[in-house]
């Protein structure tokens, strides 16, 4: 039998929830296979079963309290579809308005607190000052307070759109529970604008920090370039939307694959089971399922910022979309390099800065006119949104009565997760070498996943046949005695 020797990175850092890294050398130090697994399961799609409909939107921000925005939309797009309305155009930009502000919040503080350490700090700057700390030690305080500033901002502008900034409660079927008042609007306005100036100095040192500096290197490496299809977004004009459009997937070659509805998600989405781990695999059903492994001959596609940049046709907002196209003139399009997902988020950050003070200038957010009443008889529907992590979608089934009888939700970090699972492998493989490990080198593994900006608490929809488990026995001196495992 071949030696192996095992590294573990239990737990990984800087991501929301729960999970680990196996790395498995063989004899000659170099790795085998690399494991991400991930040890927690949330159940919403069983426990959901047996509410009414309507309580939906409010029920699944509880997913979690990183995306509730998104769950709540999608939630209530699903909502609409059940009962078969059309929300006011008014209700509709108003639900995009809000959805903004959290876009601006989310993304801002992935690159200031969990991403950007990486690359302002340093990979290889020690662990205790890879974090925000870290980050305002190195770019300035007075910078720090324009992060919060910022962050605190855009809560208020999400509270004043959802009446809660965490867990929005203003969605409801065929609608909104009430019109944004003139003074909101104003209040918004003047947020928005500052949200757009925060947005313009994100990308500005974004460029400083990661694109004039060694790191932009680090982009290019091969380890962390995949070969995938991707899946975003796009409007009637096949430009980059993140409320509502069809579903277009492209190929490894740049080739449109797909274009869907989100109702027709089933007929182009399949989600296969490992025993190992408590996320799915979801898979173009055209291609197969053919292991973890990347290619145009694999059904693996990923979602997300960079997947949204490179199926889209441009963007709709002047300034995003120069910044769009100056990433594309140093990327190839499709861009297959993994850590420019960060990249693409600053400017995610910027497009959506940008689209809020359109909104609130429009003259429909201020109209009353925000609901219409569901008089058809529930029965399915789907809403899918595109969620800071990428696409989102929301899929129940009711009773006449209204009482849920199903709900298949597939959120960003599943749709990632065969993406995940073999960018880690391949960073692994790439930065390990004949034994040789240091907490840079791990930690630049953990790189691989972190681009992905993955929601484990959100993905977590799969329940294997039996609960993994580890049980590891220990001497008086500490000493490891034996381990049991159920994996």
């Amino acid at each position: 039998m071949q030696e192996t020797k095992l590294i573990k990175i239990d737990p990984i850092t800087r991501l929301e929830g729960h999970g680990k890294i196996h790395i498995l050398l063989n004899k000659n130090g170099n790795v085998d296979e690399a494991y991400f697994q991930v040890v927690e399961l949330r159940g919403f799609e069983k426990f959901c079963q047996g509410r009414p409909i309507e309580e939906m939107p409010n029920i699944t921000t509880r997913i979690c309290g990183v995306c509730p925005w998104a769950h709540h939309l999608a939630s209530a797009k699903a909502t609409d579809a059940v009962y078969k309305v059309d929300p006011p155009e008014a209700a509709k930009k108003v639900r995009e308005l809000g959805y903004c502000a959290f876009f601006v919040h989310d993304h801002s503080t992935h690159f200031y607190a969990l991403g950007g350490p990486d690359f302002i700090v340093g990979p290889g700057a020690p662990s205790q000052d890879r974090n925000i700390a870290g980050v305002l030690k190195k770019v300035g305080t007075e910078i720090g307070g324009n992060v919060l500033k910022a962050l605190r901002y855009a809560h208020e502008i999400e509270e004043m759109v959802g009446g809660r900034a965490v867990h929005p409660v203003f969605a409801i079927p065929g609608g909104i529970s009430k019109p944004l008042s003139e003074n909101e609007c104003e209040k918004i306005q003047e947020r928005a604008k500052f949200l757009l100036d925060f947005s313009k100095f994100t990308v500005n040192t974004f460029e400083k920090t990661v694109l004039q500096t060694k790191h932009a290197d680090l982009i290019m490496d091969d380890p962390y370039r995949l070969r995938t299809y991707y899946m975003g977004t796009v409007d009637d004009k096949g430009k980059m939307t993140l409320y509502d459009g069809q579903l277009r997937v492209i190929d490894p070659d740049g080739q449109k694959f797909a274009q869907f509805e989100a109702s027709d998600y089933l007929k182009h989405i399949s989600e296969h089971v490992e025993p190992w781990t408590y996320l799915k695999f979801p898979y173009l059903k055209k291609v197969g399922w053919k292991g973890l492994v990347d290619g145009k001959t694999s059904g693996i596609y990923r979602v997300g910022p960079l997947a949204r940049f490179n199926v889209v046709d441009g963007l709709s907002t002047p300034l995003a979309q120069a910044a769009y196209e100056k990433m594309f003139r140093t990327l190839k399009k499709p861009a297959h390099e993994t850590l420019a997902y960060h990249w693409a988020r600053v400017i995610e950050t910027l497009y959506a800065s940008e689209r809020l003070l359109e909104l609130v200038q429009d003259p429909d957010v201020r109209s009353s006119n925000v609901r219409t009443i569901p008089t058809a008889t529930p029965e399915e529907g789907v809403g899918a949104v595109e969620a800071p992590r990428g696409t989102l979608i929301h899929h129940y089934r009711t009773d006449p009565e209204g009482i849920v009888q199903a709900v298949n939700l597939i959120v960003a970090t599943t749709h990632n997760h065969g993406g995940i699972c073999t960018s880690i492998k391949k960073a692994a493989q790439g930065l390990i070498k004949k034994g040789k490990v240091s907490d840079e080198i791990l930690n630049m593994v953990e790189m691989a996943f972190r681009a992905y900006d993955p929601c484990l608490a959100c993905a977590t929809h799969t329940l294997p046949g039996h609960m993994p488990l580890e049980i590891c026995i220990y001497n008086p001196q500490k000493k490891l005695i034996k381990r049991m495992s159920r994996l």
